[in-house]
């Protein structure tokens, strides 16, 4: 057995690139588990509340699936965020509108933070990964896509009763 990757067309990537991928993924990963963490403290609808804590649980456990994929290649996992990682992905205005307690502007920043973390993962997937490496990507990517999903139609809604509740007045 050989430590080459074979390639399909991709570019070959190095055990370093993969790492390096894979601690961008996790800081991803822990500043979502950070972002949905504030955000269910934020919110003031109970079901959004379960939600995020739930895609932050979520995220923490993407991290340390993460984390054994980097320690298995050799690598030293990440295991933080970073701020100004925080404000790259697109969830350091979470603050600002918890503040607020209005769950519309709640929702509009996680996602934001929520487009940074599946444009991470679609670049990851779009990569040479190693086959065990880019399955579990693609897993998660695939559980990204969908918290996107949901909170980009959370937010839609929440935004469409704020402009019906502003024009009629109720």
């Amino acid at each position: 057995m050989t430590n080459e990757h074979t390639t399909t067309g991709a570019e070959a990537i190095t055990n370093d690139d993969v790492i390096s991928t894979l601690n961008n993924l996790i800081e991803t990963c822990k500043d979502g588990q950070e972002g949905f963490k504030q955000a269910a403290e934020g919110v003031q609808n109970s079901q959004l509340k379960t939600a995020f804590y739930d895609f932050g649980q979520q995220r923490a456990q993407f991290a340390g699936e993460l984390q054994t994929l980097v320690r298995e290649l050799g690598g030293d996992p990440e295991t933080t965020s970073s701020t100004a990682g925080a404000l790259h992905r697109g969830w350091i205005n979470i603050k600002s509108a918890i503040t607020g307690q209005d769950d519309g502007a709640i929702l509009n920043e996680c996602e934001r933070g929520e487009d940074v973390a599946k444009n991470a993962y679609k670049d990851a997937v779009a990569m040479n990964l190693p086959a065990n490496v880019a399955q579990i990507v693609g897993q998660q990517y695939n559980a990204v896509q969908s918290a996107h999903d949901d909170v980009k139609s959370w937010r839609d809604a929440a935004n469409n009763n704020a402009s019906n509740t502003a024009t009629t007045g109720y």
